[in-house]
């Protein structure tokens, strides 16, 4: 079963343009597909827009653009309606929350500390906030079909 995900845009470049090692293990669990869904907004995909054109990515822009060419071919598209009821005190980090309340995420990937600071509020309401390396020591740690199964026995379906 699939569990949408929510990526913010520093972990998307981590996965997209920098390849970063401590985020493998969640790119390879987001190509596959099977365990997690990432989604995106009109917003969020602005905001990664925004980013890949200031001149310090110039020297990557093949590698940006081929990454969120398949960026917009995997995730699903949503356009929030609500307000998430989690605030983050960095408003421009709300469109992250707002994504993962709006499309019933389970999972926010970010690297940020404003967003990783709620994560004890979320996930009383069912959303992980996680750095990407935390989801992959669980998955070399455990494994992905036990790290699925503990998911599950946390998150019921």
């Amino acid at each position: 079963m699939s569990r949408s995900a929510v990526i913010d845009t520093n972990v998307w470049l981590d996965l997209f343009v920098f390849a970063d090692p401590q985020a493998l293990e969640l790119g390879r669990a987001l190509a596959d597909g099977g365990f997690l869904q990432p989604v995106r907004s009109p917003r969020t995909d602005s905001e990664i827009e925004s980013v890949l054109r200031r001149p310090l990515f110039a020297p990557m822009h093949d590698r940006a653009a081929q990454g969120f060419a398949r960026w917009q071919s995997i995730a699903m598209p949503c356009e929030p309606a609500t307000r998430a009821p989690w605030t983050c005190r960095d408003a421009d980090d709300q469109k992250f929350l707002d994504l993962a309340c709006a499309t019933g995420s389970s999972f926010l990937f970010t690297k940020d500390k404003a967003l990783l600071a709620l994560h004890r509020r979320a996930v009383r309401d069912g959303l992980w906030i996680l750095a990407p390396v935390d989801f992959g020591r669980g998955i070399a740690q455990d494994g992905v079909a036990k790290s699925q199964r503990v998911v599950e026995g946390v998150m019921p379906a």
